[in-house]
């Protein structure tokens, strides 16, 4: 069944407006008639199943008929702080980590960090850019909710936020056995907030992990393989939903 999103200022009552890009999609690559069946998600976690009652060309109209909580969220929630990668790469890492069920994902500023995005409109555009790939792989996961890709922060205030949280980790070539990182996995059902830090290229400073670890951020390893940018994020990440799945 095809599946769409909106907000919750489009839900009147029964009734949903679709507006925008998806009234096109929905009327002339669908080609969905009234009568047929959607399942329209309030980006909050519910899924409303509906019946199409109107298609004009500026808005669909739709009535629910029943109401359900989307079963692809996890109870905990997973913020992603990530040191900004060159090139194309944080496209890839949004999508993937997006598909893999962060609940929000931060650009980071590291002291390694290549890329500058000192030009204001510039870094609206990528953010924009940045949400759209968000927007696509929720949908393509069938996610309750579409994760938000926030301004970028300096590596201090991403710190601050991540003291906010139950628990945070930070994968570290020198942390302890992976004993200590599986006891950590272990528990994380245990905990309703969670930080994960990715390094950029390069990875962190050895000042930076003593500052995460002052700030109560946990080093793990990712066994004895080092691991680009890219890649590391997604080997926390499947590990992490192994634990939280219920």
């Amino acid at each position: 069944m095809h599946r769409f999103y909106v907000t919750p200022e489009q839900i009147q009552g029964e009734t949903i407006l679709i507006t925008g890009p998806d009234v096109n999609h929905i009327k002339n690559v669908l080609r969905i008639k009234p009568g047929e069946e959607i399942v329209i998600c309030n980006g909050q976690g519910k899924d409303c199943y509906c019946i199409i009652n109107r298609v004009s060309e500026r808005e669909i109209e739709a009535k629910i008929s029943s109401v359900k909580e989307t079963e692809t969220e996890l109870k905990t929630r997973i913020t992603l702080f990530q040191g900004l990668p060159k090139k194309d790469k944080m496209e890839l890492i949004i999508q993937k980590a997006v598909e893999l069920g962060v609940y929000e994902i931060v650009p980071v500023m590291t002291h390694r960090t290549v890329i500058k995005l000192e030009d204001k409109k510039k870094e609206e555009k990528k953010l924009e850019r940045w949400q759209s790939i968000a927007e696509s792989a929720a949908k393509q996961s069938v996610r309750g909710i579409i994760p938000k890709i926030l301004p970028v922060m300096s590596y201090g205030d991403a710190l601050k936020k991540a003291k906010e949280m139950d628990l945070a980790v930070i994968p570290y070539e020198n942390a302890k056995g992976i004993q200590y990182t599986k006891e950590i996995m272990q528990d994380l059902i245990n905990h309703k907030t969670i930080g994960v830090f990715i390094g950029p290229e390069g990875g962190f400073e050895k000042t930076e992990i003593e500052l995460a670890g002052d700030h109560n951020i946990k080093p793990i390893t990712l066994g004895r393989r080092i691991l680009r940018t890219e890649t590391a994020g997604f080997a926390v990440l499947s590990m992490m939903m192994l634990n939280l799945e219920e």
